[in-house]
């Protein structure tokens, strides 16, 4: 008992003492550092002194490399833990080769602290040759590594590099450095990390860097109820070197195939859950996945044996196949069948069936004469978990049968009607073609019908009816089965193409055109739309469209872009079609090549027109909305004109200048300006166009004058006699020497039927004048005037004219001729006068001639001629008219 107080008394003053320097006497012994790699390992036990310590100790640890602090930790001891073996490690940047790793360890307790420990690794010293750490190192993809290389003494270090890296070098001591690269990719094979000293020696290491196991989705089923097969993924790509591949293990037995993601082991299945483990391993990682399953519930069947058609119809078969797995026959199972084309390998339908044990299907709704390919798989009906795999394809032909009713339509040309229809496909002939038979007839008398047979190479027929009737007309076609089922179509009275519907526009998208109209009460099987070239030999095509539908989209690989389309929809009714609708468009409008127009002009005062003709429907690639008329002269100005009219053929250019000008026109389409045709004007001043107006005028007289000279010169005597015919002499009697004066001349006409219709004369005439002497009556001087001047009139009225009986000399007091007496004879104007009596007024009579004085002055020298004469002479100097009086002659008694 005094000896345990002793012994607490010194502790206490030990205690006292160690608290008042401030060191702890607890602390490590037994100290150890090893490394494994790049990990250091730290081991220690607790000093004796530590067991009276009833809260627990801390230790506090210090990592350097090459003696500069890199890293500071702690551990806790526990009451319970004091006396026991502690144990820490730490996993370093850098191996341990490239430099000294030192671990410092001390105690804490109570704000006291044990003095250091230090335990040290010294790392590679001075090596022969170079050398680089660490060597065949296993990196996951995404950390970063550190790689030293170590330089003899005597050499100088250059660098150091990574293939396909980028790195950051760090020097740790004058022939020690280091290289840090971020691993962001996964390693094909092995990566080498290259040194290189000054002197170009080089040394390296290998290292890969992948990925720990990523493998998921573990799932275990049966097949055969006799054993086990489960299913993963794999993850990432698989890792191609030994050393780094994964390893799987089911329930501790090894998986031959884990690399493929699967793994199958033979058991007893029986109806319970259990628990599947896979592990997976590799050096990066470990990882297991887990799977709870009762495997009656996951039967993936296997695919069914010996598949073959049993009996083989046009549109149906029975097919039949067996099972290689005894346990199915006694599990609810459903089939499906998966029905082919035998030439695209496309699936054309699939057909269910159930039944405990399946072994057979009726496959119905078939093609005659049609290759099929089908194959079965199956499953379990009750807890279906998946399908099991396809059997192998058989190939089954079925037998033939007469042609599907065809598709006939219908297209009225003028006076002449085209039966059409389409080619039968190979899905719908059922076999060879052999010939097609059209038979046609009055709707009221289909008892007389006509028919003809068309052969198999056409598909069309051209009938001229009667526009006055509708006709029945039918189509059917032959093969070696028999004929097809008459497809019927009504003509109609009235020829469908000059209806009075309207026609709209539409513009095609992608190669193609859509339409829509409202629904038809009369559409009672459909509609029908059909269309064809506006211009060019129209080839029709059609498509029938269900009642149900009110829109459609038209695809034709017969469709050419910049060439315009009609589009007629019918009402399909129970006798002939409706025609509801007709468009018009293009299916992609191209652009218009250029020289488009045939331009000509024409110059109004300062306007000039610029025309052209109609333009072709077969050269509008695109619709045409309107025309610009562009101009410009020398100047280089451009100016246009416009016009939204598309039927326009000319627009005018106004008050232009005297110049030369350009003119282009172009066609506005929806695909831009379209072509572009040009015309060089040159502008004529408007006194030019006089000139030439003047011209042309005179040109067309002269023409008219020439060809009046030649006729009338072919048929002169013929006009001349009309127009001039011959004139008797006057004759002068003694009616005109009768004693009595004369002032009104009246004529019995009905002695003198020969003259008829004549002209009246109108003149003046003045008093007679005495005759001087008997020898002027041979002699006259007749005054002749100048062209315009003849029969200049008196300013005042002359007295009658006197007419005395016997002798030649004037009597006064004779009554003389009014001043405006009429003769209704043919006269002229015959001026005589004298030489000396110029100024007399009286008319003389001489041997029976009558001299007058027409009361106007001579404006010419004078001329003489013989009065003697009674016949025109045509040099005579006498001037007359056409006209000449013609006075009677005494009537024999």
């Amino acid at each position: 008992m005094i000896a345990w107080l002793l012994l607490l008394s010194l502790f206490g003053k030990s205690t006292q003492d160690g608290q008042e320097n401030g060191v702890l006497h607890c602390g490590p012994q037994n100290v150890t550092l090893a490394h494994n790699d790049q990990t250091l390992l730290l081991k220690w036990e607790d000093d004796p002194s530590c067991s009276v310590i009833r809260d627990g100790l801390v230790y506090e640890l210090q990592v350097l490399t090459a003696d500069k602090p890199v890293h500071s930790g702690e551990v806790v001891v526990t009451p319970a833990q004091i006396g026991s073996t502690h144990s820490w490690k730490w996993t370093s940047h850098l191996p341990s080769q490239c430099a000294r790793h030192s671990v410092r360890l001390r105690s804490q307790y109570n704000n006291q602290s044990s003095p250091w420990l230090q335990k040290t690794l010294p790392g590679m010293q001075s090596p022969a040759e170079i050398s680089v750490f660490p060597k065949d190192k296993i990196l996951e993809v995404g950390s970063r590594a550190t790689f030293c290389c170590i330089v003899p003494e005597g050499k100088s270090f250059k660098r150091m590099y990574v293939n396909g890296y980028k790195g950051i070098e760090k020097k740790i001591s004058e022939h020690v450095h280091a290289l840090t690269v971020h691993l962001e990719k996964q390693s094909e094979n092995w990566s080498d990390v290259i040194c290189e000293t000054t002197k170009g020696e080089i040394s390296g290491a290998s290292f890969h860097a992948g990925y720990p196991p990523g493998d998921s989705d573990l799932q275990c089923e049966t097949r055969d109820l006799e054993s086990v097969d489960c299913f993963w993924n794999v993850g990432r790509k698989m890792e191609e070197l030994d050393i780094v591949r994964r390893k799987y293990q089911l329930h501790g037995s090894p998986c031959i195939s884990g690399h493929l993601g699967k793994c199958f082991q033979k058991l007893e299945v029986d109806a319970a859950e259990r628990n599947w483990t896979l592990t997976v391993t590799n050096p990066l990682g470990k990882l297991e996945l887990h799977d709870k399953a009762d495997l009656t519930k996951r039967v993936h069947m296997v695919a069914p044996d010996k598949v073959a058609a049993s009996t083989v119809n046009p549109r149906n078969i029975s097919l039949k196949w067996s099972w290689t797995v005894q346990k199915y026959s006694n599990l609810n199972l459903t089939c499906q069948v998966d029905v082919s084309d035998g030439d695209s390998n496309t699936t054309v339908f699939q057909i269910e069936n159930f039944g405990v044990g399946l072994t057979a299907a009726v496959i119905k709704d078939l093609i005659p004469h049609w290759d099929y390919d089908m194959r079965v798989r199956c499953g379990t009906a009750q807890h279906f978990w998946k399908w099991g795999d396809w059997s192998r394809s058989v190939k089954i032909h079925t037998k033939g049968d007469v042609p599907d009713a065809l598709d006939v339509w219908m297209k009225v040309k003028e006076d002449q009607t085209v039966i059409s229809w389409k080619v039968p496909l190979t899905n719908q002939s059922h076999g060879e073609i052999f010939d097609y038979k059209v038979s046609w007839a009055k709707t009221k008398e289909k008892n007389q019908s006509n028919q003809t047979n068309v052969s198999r190479s056409n598909h069309s027929l051209t009938l001229t009816l009667d526009p006055s009737e509708e006709y029945m007309v039918t189509v059917t076609a032959r093969n070696i089965n028999g004929s097809s089922s008459p497809s019927t179509i009504i003509i109609p009275r009235r020829n469908l193409d000059k209806s009075e519907v309207k026609t709209s526009w539409i513009s095609g998208s992608n190669g193609s055109f859509f339409l829509s109209w409202p629904v038809s009460p009369n559409a009672s099987c459909g509609y029908i739309v059909d269309w064809c070239p506006v211009f060019g030999n129209c080839t029709f095509e059609w498509m029938k469209v269900p009642p149900n539908r009110t829109l459609t989209t038209i695809f034709s690989k017969n469709f050419e872009d910049g060439r315009r389309y009609l589009l007629s929809i019918y009402a399909c009714t129970e006798s002939a079609p409706v025609l509801l609708q007709r468009r018009e468009g293009y299916v992609r409008e191209t652009k218009i090549e250029a020289e488009l127009f045939k331009l000509k002009y024409k110059q109004k005062d300062s306007a000039v027109e610029v025309s052209w003709e109609p333009i072709p429907l077969e050269k509008q690639t695109a619709s045409i909305h309107g025309y610009i008329l562009y101009y410009q002269d020398k100047s280089g100005d451009v100016f246009n004109v416009s016009t939204d009219d598309p039927d326009a053929t000319s627009l005018t250019a106004k008050n232009l200048n005297i110049s030369t000008y350009t003119f282009t026109v172009t066609a506005l389409t929806a695909v831009g300006l379209c072509g572009n045709t040009s015309i060089i004007v040159i502008l004529n001043p408007l006194a030019d166009q006089l000139i030439m107006l003047t011209l042309i005028s005179l040109g067309a007289v002269f023409l008219i004058v020439s060809v009046s000279i030649i006729i009338c010169y072919r048929h002169w005597a013929c006009i001349k006699h009309k127009v001039c015919p011959p004139i008797p002499k006057p004759v002068l009697t003694e009616w005109l020497t009768d004693e009595h004066t004369i002032c009104h001349l009246h004529f019995d006409q009905s002695h003198y039927s020969e003259v008829l219709d004549v002209p009246e004369l109108h003149d003046y005439f003045s008093a007679p004048q005495p005759v001087v002497g008997q020898d002027y009556m041979h002699s006259f001087t007749f005054s002749q005037t100048p062209k315009g001047y003849y029969n200049k009139p008196m300013k005042k009225l002359q007295p009658c004219l006197t007419l005395p009986t016997t002798g030649l000399t004037s009597r006064p007091g004779v009554p003389f001729f009014p001043g405006n007496d009429v003769f209704p004879n043919p006269s002229y104007n015959l001026i005589v006068q004298g030489e000396d009596q110029q100024s007399q007024s009286h008319p003389e009579i001489q041997d029976g001639m009558l001299i007058i004085d027409s009361g106007y002055q001579p404006q010419s020298p004078e001329e003489t001629f013989t009065a003697t004469e009674p016949e025109d002479v045509p040099d005579s100097p006498l001037s007359y008219s056409s006209t000449y009086i013609l006075l009677p002659q005494k009537m024999s008694k």
